[in-house]
């Protein structure tokens, strides 16, 4: 991973991260990388990244318009302790009005190469809505639980898994594994709610092109979300991922598009 420099860019469309990260529940850590044809991908020759502490900055659009901003940001708070962040702020049309207004953060620690969640909690914000939850993973004795704005049945306890990661763990997983043809398989577990997700990385690299900086990406599409879609673009050196598209229904919706890093 680079040194921690800014990289600035120029104000664009965006809609990734808010659906990606919160919408879209996935396969925790029980990390498993496979090539097109099911066998483990050969060992390629791309650095892994290493964990560090960075903060991004993101423009985020609604269905094709401006809507706001978004910060993603993760601190090492002590020894293996650290924490992950996100913070989604609608500010236009209706972004606002539909509560496209987000603070969530994961308290985790990193036990080998696996991410593991410790704390959880969500605070969403809109004119007609509001709603937060607070959840537990208790690892000794393998069980979750949420508390707060919740259906009844996602208030129950959830059998944690080796591997079982948050939403915001599990794009930091995708930033670490991608490697050009892999499918990546992580079990999600957030909210009283555990889902599956399979994501195809490309075989091949593409440009992005955000501002003035262009960027060498690897696309990293969720291949078993049914209507809503999340495409992920990262980059090697970056982070952070350099954009996140959520789709619904062959639409976009939210679109999260970089800025700076630090």
């Amino acid at each position: 991973m680079m040194p921690p420099v800014m990289r600035r860019l120029s104000a664009l469309p965006a809609f990734v991260l808010f659906c990606a990260l919160v919408c879209a529940p996935s396969e925790g850590h029980a990390q498993t990388i496979l090539s097109p044809s099911g066998l483990e991908s050969p060992a390629l020759e791309i650095p892994t990244p290493v964990l560090e502490p960075f903060l991004a900055t993101y423009e985020a659009q609604y269905h094709g318009k401006p809507a706001g901003s978004a910060t993603m940001r993760v601190v090492h708070d002590h020894d293996s302790q650290w924490r992950v962040d996100l913070g989604i702020e609608g500010r236009r049309g209706l972004a606002g009005v539909l509560g496209l207004n987000l603070q969530q953060s994961t308290a985790f620690d990193v036990i080998g190469d696996a991410y593991r969640p410790l704390g959880q909690s969500t605070v969403r914000k809109g004119l007609f809505m509001g709603r937060k939850t607070v959840g537990t993973y208790d690892w000794n004795k393998a069980s979750a639980r949420w508390q707060g704005d919740l259906k009844p049945q996602h208030r129950q306890p959830v059998a944690l898994q080796p591997g079982d990661m948050s939403g915001l763990l599990i794009n930091l997983a995708i930033i670490r594994d991608a490697r050009p043809g892999a499918i990546l398989r992580y079990r999600f577990v957030e909210g009283g709610r555990v889902r599956d997700h399979v994501y195809e990385v490309a075989a091949e690299p593409e440009t992005v092109t955000l501002g003035e900086l262009s960027y060498t990406t690897l696309r990293i599409a969720r291949t078993n979300g049914g209507n809503d879609d999340t495409v992920v673009w990262v980059a090697q050196g970056v982070p952070t991922p350099v954009r996140i598209l959520q789709r619904e229904d062959g639409e976009d919706a939210v679109d999260l598009r970089l800025i700076e890093y630090k």
